[in-house]
């Protein structure tokens, strides 16, 4: 982990992702920022993902409107807000604005789980290549941001890509695969993404073909 000492931009950013590295905020209201490279790394291998049958017919059914990049802001919002058992998180305000950036040059993307027009569920990463860096996720309703995952893990195999990376491993990704590996063999994997061409035909998400 090592100190900020010059402005970080989305262009920096992107390369960060190339090497392996990723940002992090100490508080929601910190106002510095930390390049991370962590020895274990998160991924979650995308044809091995685990779906149990309830959740597979809860992210069928129409309990959610699903969508993507409909509300970017709104889901990154929602996961910097606190929550129960949550008091603070690592998204401060330049996170969020960085993000954004991103997420209008076509490197970020959200997917947004509804219920009677409220956004209540979500997630957002980067991409770049054929990887999926995950960042962060949020719920504010049952098995919303689980809904979330299993949309893009879908969309993302489709497409082509060869990476989904979660940076650690918690409790609520275990269930669905996650494997935590060593960096020398993170970033063998993170080449390879890096150098694949997802599918063009099949966009990374939109609000009107997440459902085809």
């Amino acid at each position: 982990m090592s100190r900020r000492s010059f402005e970080v931009t989305p262009e920096l950013m992107l390369r960060a992702y190339r090497a392996g590295l990723f940002p992090m905020a100490d508080t929601r209201d910190g106002d510095r920022l930390y390049w991370l490279d962590p020895e274990l790394r998160g991924v979650l291998p995308l044809n091995s993902f685990h779906l149990s049958r309830r959740l597979l017919r809860t992210a069928l059914s129409e309990v959610y409107e699903v969508a993507s990049d409909a509300d970017f802001e709104g889901v990154i919002a929602g996961c910097a807000a606190s929550a129960p058992g949550r008091d603070d998180t690592w998204i401060n305000a330049d996170i969020e604005r960085l993000f954004t950036r991103l997420h209008r040059m076509g490197h970020a993307h959200s997917v947004e789980c509804r219920q009677d027009g409220r956004l209540v569920g979500g997630l957002y990463g980067v991409v770049i290549g054929g990887a999926f860096f995950g960042e962060s996720m949020f719920s504010l309703a049952p098995n919303a941001s689980k809904v979330a995952l299993v949309h893009l893990v879908e969309r993302l195999k489709r497409a082509g890509y060869l990476l989904l990376d979660t940076q650690y491993v918690n409790d609520h990704l275990l269930q669905f695969g996650v494997k935590e590996i060593a960096r020398r063999d993170y970033l063998e994997l993170l080449a390879k993404a890096l150098n694949a061409s997802p599918n063009p035909s099949t966009r990374f998400l939109t609000a009107s073909d997440i459902r085809s």
